[in-house]
């Protein structure tokens, strides 16, 4: 059985393509799932114009936000049946033994490997999952929302878990992108005034933040910032690709605030950090998720309280991944989903 498959095949920038590939062999531990959509992150994008920092096993199937149906089950799986409809975490290699893995925070072992960079991932029809990443997904929650499930849990562990927001905190999100705008909806969510930062470019996904009733704001935010009392906002959260977002951060923030980066920039920062100790301020990184916060997100999508639909700008088959990539590269959509073909 072959499906075909979007392969990031080598670090040099544009090097991903269609490649036809053998259904993957399970092992005792692992479900084969049969994929149903599976979101483009911003993560994906980074791959195919070589502009990431982290390391990837080429060559390697792209996309980690994905559901779809189980289809055979390894000889030690139990609790699952085949046809379940489920999500999986993006952890496909973990050290169980690890002080991190021990605690339940295995999305911070330094061994950790996710599908489509450390192995290979869902865009493409069959993709090999340990059974320790499911989740169950009700009938109610269609696998094109169901499968933006991972990036939810990216902005509720930034948000909530790493910044503890309290009810009336003003909220500045840098970067309109998926993940910015899913934080800004989480923000609000926790009770906060949210306004949303992004460059003339961005005006079209700054109309969606406004959908979950966020300010949206092009250039400066410093009068929104300091409209209360002159100080700052209680919270900055970085959610831009770029480092030097960092430094507008540190501007914008009050004293004593706190700032979360969620955003990754491999540029080195190129300035004084001297404001973060003159202002007292909190700076705190947000990385990826664990088990509790995906029952956690998931529970908010089956009853609507999180809706993910104002970011969906289309969907598109796995043949035409470039169209739906350049999409989100430029701009046009937030988020594009794919389904195997």
């Amino acid at each position: 059985m072959k499906s075909a498959a979007v392969v990031n095949y080598a670090p040099e920038r544009g090097s991903v393509e269609i490649r036809e590939l053998d259904c993957p062999t399970i092992g005792d531990d692992d479900v084969l799932l049969e994929v149903a959509a599976v979101g483009v992150c911003g993560s994906d994008l980074h791959q195919w114009t070589a502009d990431h920092s982290w390391p990837v096993n080429y060559p390697v199937v792209l996309g980690h936000e994905f559901g779809g149906h189980i289809i055979q089950l390894g000889k030690r799986v139990v609790g699952w049946q085949e046809g379940d409809r489920v999500v999986s975490e993006t952890a496909a290699i973990i050290d169980p033994n690890n002080p991190m893995s021990r605690q339940g925070l295995y999305n911070l072992d330094p061994t950790r490997k996710g599908f489509g960079y450390g192995v290979n991932g869902a865009m493409t029809r069959y993709v090999r999952v340990p059974a320790r990443c499911l989740h169950r997904v009700p009938d109610s929650l269609p696998f094109e929302q169901a499968c933006l499930t991972e990036p939810c849990c990216v902005a509720f562990n930034a948000v909530v878990e790493n910044t503890r927001l309290k009810p009336g905190d003003r909220v500045l999100v840098l970067g309109p992108g998926t993940i910015g705008i899913l934080c800004a909806a989480m923000a609000r969510l926790c009770g906060a005034e949210v306004a949303v930062v992004g460059l003339e470019a961005d005006r079209h996904r700054l109309d969606i933040a406004r959908q979950y009733g966020c300010e949206a704001i092009v250039g400066d935010a410093t009068a929104w910032a300091r409209q209360r009392d002159g100080l700052g906002a209680d919270v900055v959260i970085d959610a831009a690709g770029v480092s030097a977002t960092l430094q507008a951060a540190l501007q914008l923030v009050r004293p004593n605030g706190h700032i979360t980066k969620v955003g990754w920039g491999p540029q080195p920062l190129g300035f004084s950090l001297d404001p973060l100790v003159q202002k007292n301020v909190t700076l705190q990184g947000s990385f990826s998720h664990n088990w509790p916060i995906w029952e956690r997100v998931l529970a908010l999508l089956t009853s609507g309280q999180l809706d993910v639909r104002p970011i969906i700008g289309g969907v598109w088959s796995v043949t035409d991944w470039h169209e739906a990539f350049e999409q989100m590269h430029t701009g046009a959509v937030v988020k594009s989903v794919l389904k195997p073909v």
